[in-house]
């Protein structure tokens, strides 16, 4: 009798590890279709992001691994990520990214998804603005990576 339960143990682990993995997977997957990344948004931004590329020398590839793959250290990035924040006015006046400000410069559809990314992303630490800049990056991707873009 103690083998059948022991067996029964072990099988509801292995199904409930299954379980949880298949969920955090699922959660992982990428948001992208013919609606989000909303298409106005990203055309309105192309001028900002070339503009921010030429001026940092990031690579469009480290921009796209950071955005749809995994979170990477590249300087170049770091200041990219600041350069698109000054770009689009979601600064306060001493340089520090102004959230309200960037809530308010989404479409209206993006704001539950920005409140939820963001709740857990209010401070950021980092000794010049691009740490900062990229700090709140990483932390809105880990936040919700299905969500995530930049």
């Amino acid at each position: 009798m103690p083998q059948m339960y022991f067996l029964k143990i072990l099988l509801g682990t292995l199904f409930l590890s299954c379980y949880l993995l298949s969920t955090a997977n699922a959660q992982k997957e990428l948001r992208r279709d013919e609606t989000y990344p909303p298409p106005a948004m990203l055309k309105a931004l192309r001028p900002i992001h070339d503009s921010c590329v030429a001026k940092t020398g990031v690579t469009e590839e480290a921009i796209k691994e950071f955005s749809d793959g995994e979170v990477h250290e590249d300087e170049a990035l770091k200041c990219y990520m600041y350069c698109v924040f000054e770009e689009t006015d979601v600064l306060h006046d001493d340089g520090e990214v102004h959230l309200e400000k960037i809530l308010d410069s989404l479409p209206q559809s993006m704001h539950d998804i920005a409140l939820h990314m963001g709740k857990k992303c209010l401070y950021p630490k980092g000794d010049t603005k691009c740490e900062r800049a990229f700090w709140l990056h990483r932390c809105w991707k880990e936040s919700d990576p299905k969500h995530y873009f930049l």
